[in-house]
């Protein structure tokens, strides 16, 4: 994916929650990683918080080397089918 493409990404609180549990980390071991407080984590998962700027970025970037599957624009999401026009 393209930088800018990854710019317009919203993370929710439940697509910050896959992303770690895809990754099989805990939120203290996320956070070192990501070299933020495992608060953050926490807030993001909750809800209380939604990572933006830099943050958001490097989820995603992280979400594109993991295999996780994400649209960019929108909130990352799992794969569906859909119907096709007839």
């Amino acid at each position: 994916m393209k930088r800018s493409a990854r710019k317009g990404v919203q993370w929710q609180r439940d697509e910050v929650h896959a992303l770690r549990q895809h990754l099989g980390m805990t939120q203290r071991e996320m956070a070192e990683e990501l070299g933020i407080r495992q608060q953050t984590i926490s807030d993001w998962e909750t809800g209380a918080y939604r990572p933006r700027g830099a943050s958001a970025t490097l989820l995603s970037m992280v979400a594109e080397r993991a295999g996780f599957p994400y649209q960019a624009g929108d909130a990352p999401t799992t794969p569906t089918t859909e119907k096709q026009p007839s």
